[in-house]
């Protein structure tokens, strides 16, 4: 039976522009906390259950979805064109679901919510028949799936149970799950506007009260819809992390999503590129591999596990927007803050207190001005080598801690584990930290991943102004 929920789609964009430029915005900030130190062990713990979530049973559809992506997006439903959505843009997954009337989420008190409950009563119900449903369903067949929604038998065995509808789908995740049904709608971005887009809708979740629109690889992502009937747009897609350190008073422009190839080179730095890993275990990834890490003018190499992944679907890197910090396995993370401390600790008290209370490390109390050494990411790939930008890695702020207020410095670099237990899963992952101040592009046709430094602020500001 053919993809109908593909053969409808519709695309409706001005044929002058070749991209769309949408806003993400950081949804973290001091204001949400009581304290820095309250902030960033928040902030440390989500990015290391993030990192540890996707090593599941196998008895359970294992996806790396967080209670706190950090970056936001929004859209409308044509059904509900007054009521916006608002999901957390996450490259780690592949679906985009979101809460809908009646709506019951447990042990969700104090978490942040962005989306207030949709009712999609006019929304279409997804047949059981459709790759869509097979999909959400971890591709089972289509009679299974005609068997789970009660199609009579000989309708089954007719492949006659179109009409039935898409029984619900469970996804778990490491603190949290949702229960959910596929729905189609027209759904709204800036310009964009897709008709029989297919989302999924939940009624009742556990620790999860917003949602996510997923950009992972997948069926069911939103650029996979949308490469569907716009090639151009959804096989390439790019962000721009305007750098925000935690502070949203210093975040005065959204940070740009642009989907679709526009023309660099008026942008002054050209991409570093390092090709896309497959992981058979977890398709939605974008896997990367990586050489090893430069502190100052010694290189470190990566373990062997970081720079492939294997049939089992262990190792690589993956480049998510949904993790806040960097998470590398012990040997190289031991590595990487033993040099560091090596060259910095010789002249800086370390700060153990701050340590203990923000779960990251080392810190400092910091003198006057201060020289870090700089670190590098060496991907794997003819020079494909990224130096960070010091804000990338190390935290400058004022510690408050005995009733005198020191300044202080931390490496913002986590322990994902000993690399032995690092089995059924990445490596590592890039968090959206250390890709501040980067257009950090997937390039789906050519498999690859790229690099470029860039003031996101202005090109936010350039983009539209070419736009318009």
């Amino acid at each position: 039976m053919p993809p109908l929920f593909f053969l409808c789609f519709m695309l409706c964009i001005s044929h002058t522009h070749q991209i769309i430029i949408l806003p993400l915005t950081n949804s973290i900030s001091k204001t949400q906390f009581n304290s820095t130190h309250h902030l960033l062990k928040a902030t440390s713990s989500r990015s290391a259950s993030r990192f540890h979530r996707h090593r599941q049973t196998q008895n359970s559809i294992s996806l790396p979805l967080s209670s706190g992506s950090d970056y936001t997006l929004s859209f409308n439903l044509a059904s509900n064109p007054s009521q916006s959505i608002t999901l957390y843009m996450d490259t780690g997954s592949d679906l985009v679901w979101f809460p809908c009337t009646p709506f019951q989420c447990i042990l969700c008190e104090g978490k942040f919510n962005a989306t207030t409950p949709l009712n999609v009563t006019r929304s279409h119900r997804v047949s059981c028949q459709s790759p869509a449903c097979s999909a959400a369903h971890s591709s089972m067949s289509s009679n299974d799936l005609c068997a789970i929604a009660r199609c009579p038998l000989d309708s089954i065995e007719t492949s006659d149970c179109s009409s039935a509808t898409c029984p619900p789908f469970y996804y778990a995740y490491g603190d949290g799950s949702f229960i959910a049904r596929l729905y189609r709608d027209s759904l709204s971005m800036s310009s964009l506007f897709l008709k029989n887009f297919t989302f999924g809708c939940a009624h009742s979740a556990l620790a999860e009260p917003t949602g996510v629109a997923g950009f992972g690889r997948g069926l069911l992502s939103l650029p996979a819809q949308l490469a569907t009937i716009s090639p151009n747009l959804g096989n390439r897609f790019s962000y721009c992390l305007v750098s925000h350190s935690f502070d949203q008073q210093r975040v005065r422009k959204p940070s740009p999503l642009i989907l679709g190839r526009y023309d660099d080179s008026a942008e002054g730095s050209e991409f570093v590129y390092t090709s896309m890993l497959r992981n058979p275990k977890h398709p939605y990834f974008y896997c990367v591999g990586i050489a090893g890490i430069s502190v100052g003018k010694r290189t470190i190499p990566a373990p062997e596990m970081l720079r492939r992944v294997n049939r089992r679907g262990d190792g690589g890197v993956v480049v998510d927007s949904g993790t806040t910090f960097t998470m590398l396995p012990a040997s190289l993370y031991n590595s990487v803050v033993s040099e560091f401390d090596r060259r910095v600790g010789r002249v800086l008290k370390r700060a153990s207190k701050v340590e203990e209370k923000t779960g990251l490390g080392p810190c400092y109390f910091l003198e006057g001005l201060v020289e870090v050494p700089t670190v590098t990411w060496h991907f794997v790939g003819n020079d494909s080598n990224v130096v960070l930008p010091r804000g990338n890695y190390f935290y400058e702020f004022l510690d408050g801690g005995d009733g005198v207020r020191r300044k202080v410095g931390c490496l913002m670099l986590m322990n994902g584990g000993d690399d032995s237990e690092l089995s059924g899963g990445p490596g590592a992952t890039l968090g959206n930290y250390q890709q501040q101040g980067f257009e950090v592009v997937y390039d789906l046709e050519n498999q690859r991943v790229g690099f470029a430094k860039r003031q996101c602020a202005s090109l936010w500001d350039s983009l539209n102004r070419h736009k318009n």
